[in-house]
């Protein structure tokens, strides 16, 4: 299962029109989708506007690839389970944020083995198709994922403001 996510803050048109088209072409893959206050309404993907932080953490557990923005967050609970993540990062000139912090995390975490960032949706919807066949063809192949030290993952949560040093 791909579980998508956009946040509690900003509408992502952009993130959730990509992946419903893609769904569109790849009926056999489940995706759910947090798709938060946003006009387009999805016909390719299961969705709900919001979710509980009980039903956050369950879809994480139980998907096989993270969609997200570059939320800080999101990146690091899919660190924390291991799960493979692909983020299209918010663009400010595209009216998605304020400014462009969100590019300046996905170059900051870009490195990390089992985070992908896409670049626009046309390399989102690559990622998800090189995923979606690895998934098809019963590999268990762990290099994919999100594997981060425990060390690491509290350097980003004192980075984010989420811990004291």
């Amino acid at each position: 299962m791909i579980f998508a996510t956009v946040g509690t803050q900003l509408p992502f048109d952009r993130l959730i029109r990509s992946l419903d088209e893609w769904a569109a072409r790849n009926p056999h893959v489940d995706v759910f989708a947090q798709i938060g206050q946003t006009d387009y309404t999805p016909q390719h993907i299961r969705w709900e506007k919001t979710i509980s932080a009980e039903a956050f953490r369950t879809n994480l557990e139980n998907c096989d690839t993270v969609v997200a923005h570059a939320g800080m967050g999101t990146i690091i609970s899919a660190a924390e389970l291991g799960k493979r993540i692909v983020i299209l990062p918010r663009r400010a000139d595209l009216g998605e944020h304020r400014n462009d912090h969100q590019l300046a995390t996905a170059s900051r975490f870009s490195h990390l083995n089992g985070l992908v960032v896409a670049e626009d949706s046309k390399h989102l919807s690559r990622e998800l198709t090189i995923d979606s066949n690895s998934l098809l063809d019963s590999q268990t192949d762990t290099s994919t994922r999100l594997a981060v030290s425990p060390t690491l993952i509290s350097e980003i949560r004192w980075f984010a403001g989420l811990e004291s040093a």
